[in-house]
């Protein structure tokens, strides 16, 4: 059983980066933190992190867990969707107009994303969340672990699952 786990982590290729977020309907700045597990060539699992600052109208912090599922793959550009359910604490949710704010929340967002091929990846997401109604953009990156450069093509080749 042991070998057997061994044996799926070193099949599998993880990531890790950072993103900046804006809420549109909030008009609000955040940033965020994930990584990425590509157990497969189509779907990724991402444990996400995000922290939108005091200086916004809304003050929270996320944590979940997304599920992302590329539906165009290309050899140096993914298209993919995401679905995302999460932990969110509204931190000045006393501030707020809206009945029945509250200081702990759940979120499911939805959404389209686009992201290189490569060992460096940018990305750019655009999510709706269904809770409360909002959307926000995402852009950042991710840092593939173990992806090297072939001296010879000047390719980039990640581990697995490209």
């Amino acid at each position: 059983m042991f070998l057997v786990s061994i044996d799926t982590l070193k099949s599998q290729t993880i990531g890790a980066g950072a993103e900046a977020i804006y809420n549109i309907q909030t008009e609000s700045f955040g940033a965020g933190v994930r990584a990425s597990i590509f157990p497969n060539k189509r779907f990724s699992f991402t444990p996400q992190f995000s922290y939108f600052f005091p200086f916004n109208k809304i003050n929270e912090y996320t944590i979940g867990l997304g599920i992302e599922g590329k539906f165009i793959k290309r050899k140096k550009i993914n298209m993919y969707g995401v679905i995302h359910g999460g932990y969110n604490s509204w931190i000045n949710y006393k501030k707020s107009t809206l009945k029945g704010a509250q200081p702990t929340n759940w979120n499911l967002e939805g959404g389209l994303g686009i992201s290189t091929n490569t060992c460096f990846r940018p990305f750019l997401e655009y999510r709706y969340n269904l809770k409360f109604r909002e959307t926000h953009l995402n852009l950042g990156f991710l840092y593939i672990f173990g992806c090297k450069k072939d001296k010879y093509s000047n390719n980039e080749r990640c581990p697995s699952f490209n």
